[in-house]
């Protein structure tokens, strides 16, 4: 729901964490996020999220009064649990809106 959202606690950094039923082969991940500066994205392919590597960071531009959309297409990677690591924001809070992940 687009009336729904994560926000932080106004520490960086911050993170959390999305569970598939079993090991998923993702294509791309889309964030749709607001005042983000630098987002990390970590997975694992355990059965417990444990033992995350890291498979993308990026700086995400800022637009004011507008959410940040971003996606990253990755090709042949599996995944049992994804991690999101807010490292540092434009502002004390952050807010994330909708996470999408496309696959198989």
């Amino acid at each position: 729901s687009s009336e729904t959202f994560w926000t932080t606690t106004g520490m960086f950094p911050q993170e959390f964490i999305i569970g598939f039923p079993k090991c998923v082969k993702i294509s791309k991940v889309a964030i749709q996020c607001y005042l983000v500066r630098t987002l990390r994205i970590e997975r694992s392919i355990s059965k417990d999220p444990v033992s995350f590597e890291p498979c993308i960071e990026k700086d995400l531009q800022h637009v004011e009064g507008q959410l940040q959309m971003e996606e990253f297409p990755i090709p042949d990677f599996q995944a049992t649990y994804l991690r999101f690591i807010i490292k540092s924001a434009f502002d004390h809070f952050v807010s994330v809106h909708r996470v999408m992940a496309e696959g198989t």
